[in-house]
């Protein structure tokens, strides 16, 4: 008998995303009480805010946590790769897929 849906333990394979590589908030982040500064349940960061990857951590060793240092907010703020996509990827202006 399983106890549902087991989620994927992203550290058996290479981090999504690269040091200095520009990513775009899919989801809005709030203040969990771990930034200090800023009060508990604050929006850090806005979904579509874009910022570029700083360093790359684990957490629990089953989760990547990606520093994105948004530069217009002026922050740092650790993400999950679910929050983010990279723009480096997509296709520059006047080019298709």
């Amino acid at each position: 008998m399983g106890l549902g849906r087991e989620e994927e333990i992203e550290t058996r394979g290479p981090p999504a995303f690269k040091p200095g590589t520009k990513v775009r908030a899919t989801k809005y982040v709030k203040n969990d009480g771990t930034f200090a500064g800023r009060d508990v349940g604050e929006i850090l960061i806005r979904k579509g805010d874009e910022g570029y990857i700083r360093d790359i951590g684990m957490f629990l060793q089953r989760y990547y946590i990606y520093a994105v240092e948004f530069i217009d907010r002026g922050i740092v703020v650790g993400m999950r790769r679910r929050e983010l996509i990279s723009l480096d990827d997509l296709p520059k202006e006047g080019q298709g897929r």
